[in-house]
């Protein structure tokens, strides 16, 4: 049971409220003067709840398993704002860079390039959990620490994949929004923590994740205070063997019903193909995706990891035309 408070409620009434619900199993959320108020996990009856909590506007119940990021609690859509870029309700936004961070003249390169062709967000990996244990597994804290000083530089922002709680704090410094793979979508200590945070987490659908489960991961950082969550669509795996996963473009319209939740698509670790990068993102940009994630590199034949997904300048300025059009033909 959702209790909202009304806008103008004092700190003495809501302190007041607080102090009787204590016996009770809750959750205190403050999501902005219209997003007070609190949910009891406990079966209480409004009769009790309308007597001894005052200064309330509205009683809502929700059966879904997942409450705070549902329609049900915020009809509107949530925008995530990233310094002065937004994502979600309308606004669009293209995020491009190497799977890894390599040294700071390729990033550079890569970041300067692809703020010309409009790109504000720059991916790169700076800690990479890969499959084995023999592969490049990232440079670390120094390739956050020129991440941040080339991206100040360039006047863009960066995203990055945070794999440890150990990692929080320094992530919380150097990253703008702290991305969340696919492997940790159900590493619930880790969700707690970025809760914990009001930095951006784009959270990555996990590998054989249901819908349900997806959100339920978001639903672990936003019931802990943290609403500024991008969902990503990243594909699942299938019995297809012929791509390195499966896009479920059907994600993106049944979420942008249920949840008021911005969501993105990334077509490279979808297809595991330069060549289909374009028409998977065309196909996520057609459904309502709000932005896409794609790994570009100068030279992806000689990248550190992924360089098969990876696409060149090239082929990221015509496929962000062909973007534009579709967007603005269809919304």
């Amino acid at each position: 049971m959702f209790i909202f408070f009304k806008e103008n409620i004092s700190c003495e009434c809501i302190e007041r409220n607080i102090e009787f619900v204590s016996k009770f199993n809750y959750i205190n959320f403050d999501f902005g003067k219209e997003k007070r108020g609190i949910y009891l996990l406990q079966d209480v009856s409004k009769e009790i709840i309308q007597e001894k909590i005052s200064g309330i506007d509205k009683i809502i119940e929700i059966n879904k398993p997942y409450k705070f990021v549902s329609r049900e609690f915020k009809n509107e859509d949530t925008v995530i704002n990233v310094g002065d870029f937004k994502i979600g309700g309308g606004n669009f936004q293209k995020i491009g860079g190497p799977c890894s961070f390599e040294n700071e003249n390729i990033f550079r390169n890569i970041a300067a390039t692809l703020k010309n062709f409009g790109v504000n967000i720059i991916r790169g990996g700076a800690f990479k959990p890969r499959t084995s244990p023999y592969f490049f597994q990232g440079i670390g804290e120094n390739a956050l620490k020129v991440m941040r000083k080339v991206a100040d530089e360039l006047n863009v922002k960066i995203v990055s994949e945070i794999v440890s709680i150990d990692h929080i704090d320094l992530f919380n410094e150097y990253v703008d929004i702290i991305q969340v793979g696919t492997r940790n979508m159900q590493n619930y200590e880790l969700l707690k923590h970025l809760g914990k945070l009001k930095k951006p987490i784009l959270l990555k659908r996990g590998l054989s994740a249901t819908v349900e489960e997806f959100l339920l991961s978001a639903e672990y950082i936003v019931s802990n205070g943290n609403m500024n969550v991008i969902l990503c669509e990243r594909g699942i795996r299938t019995f297809e063997k012929m791509t390195r996963n499966t896009l479920d473009v059907s994600v993106i319209p049944l979420v942008k019903k249920i949840s008021h939740l911005p969501i993105i698509v990334d077509p490279s670790h979808a297809s595991g193909s330069y060549d289909l990068v374009e028409p998977l993102a065309l196909a996520g940009v057609s459904a309502g995706c709000d932005g896409i994630m794609v790994e570009v590199h100068d030279e992806p034949e000689k990248a550190l990891s992924d360089g098969n997904q990876s696409i060149k300048f090239k082929r990221f300025k015509e496929m962000s035309c062909k973007i534009d059009k579709i967007r603005e033909v269809l919304f």
